[in-house]
């Protein structure tokens, strides 16, 4: 069994058991539930914007426990007084080292767009991600048929969530309509979490110009994302570059002025 196939099979429990201790009706109650959320299209796509999306993650199943100091509050605040335009935060408990703690306490002190980034399976987890305070949920084509990428999308929608949908081969493309999305590009493998930024610029030359497309892994200097503009790419998903650093902020803001000055 992949990386993959362990994460999702073990997502399935996971949610099941969630279902059980929390109703939706109790998660629509959150306070975070009918605010308006912050669209990370606009975001990415505003003058002057860097694009970048900072990452808040603990671990990862390849690289192990990444940083397991860093405080949710001052990493994040952090990355967006650096100028990142967005945040990402893992909620994945058991291989990512996250929680829905996390994101709430992001979303309490950042007023930006915020990707939940999770294994999204289930309509339950999209009612939870609007709960908590996400403004975006992540569907990764590779786990999801056509069917259910189109219906947890419309579920989305209609809680005013955009929706991140990565992918990472060609014929992925084909499960959804890419334009209704924002698109990632995973530089990363899921199956075996073996980095090719290559890759996404492959990829991105078979979408539509207009589509906002997200490099999502393997970025670690600002020539990295001179060259993904080249080829079309508004956003620049950016996590374990910064989080092995001892002060992830600090790392962002460092990332952020070599850009301006690689300009």
């Amino acid at each position: 069994m992949n990386y993959l196939d362990e994460i999702i099979a073990h997502k399935r429990k996971e949610v099941a058991e969630a279902k059980s201790l929390v109703a939706v009706q109790e998660l629509e109650k959150s306070h975070y539930f009918n605010r308006e959320t912050i669209s990370l299209k606009a975001a990415l796509l505003k003058k002057n914007s860097t694009g970048i999306i900072a990452e808040f993650k603990r671990k990862s199943p390849s690289k192990g426990i990444i940083n397991q100091s860093a405080e949710v509050k001052q990493t994040t605040t952090g990355y967006i007084n650096a100028g990142a335009s967005a945040l990402s935060v893992l909620t994945d408990t058991n291989y990512f080292g996250g929680s829905k703690k996390d994101l709430t306490e992001a979303r309490q002190f950042n007023s930006c767009p915020i990707l939940r980034k999770d294994f999204t399976i289930d309509e339950y987890q999209i009612i939870e991600a609007k709960s908590i305070g996400a403004d975006v949920i992540l569907l990764i084509a590779a786990v999801l048929s056509k069917e259910e990428i189109k219906s947890l999308t419309a579920v989305a929608v209609s809680l005013g969530l955009e929706v991140l949908l990565e992918i990472h081969e060609a014929e992925e493309l084909d499960k959804a309509d890419v334009s209704q999305h924002l698109i990632g590009i995973n530089n990363r493998n899921l199956k075996t979490f073996e980095v090719n930024l290559k890759h996404s610029i492959a990829l991105a030359e078979k979408l539509p110009a207009d589509v906002v497309k997200i490099a999502e892994s393997g970025i670690s200097k600002p020539e990295n994302i001179l060259l993904l503009k080249q080829h079309g790419f508004n956003g620049f998903l950016i996590g374990e570059n910064f989080m092995k650093e001892a002060q992830p902020e600090i790392a962002c803001k460092k990332f952020i002025e070599s850009l301006s000055v690689s300009v």
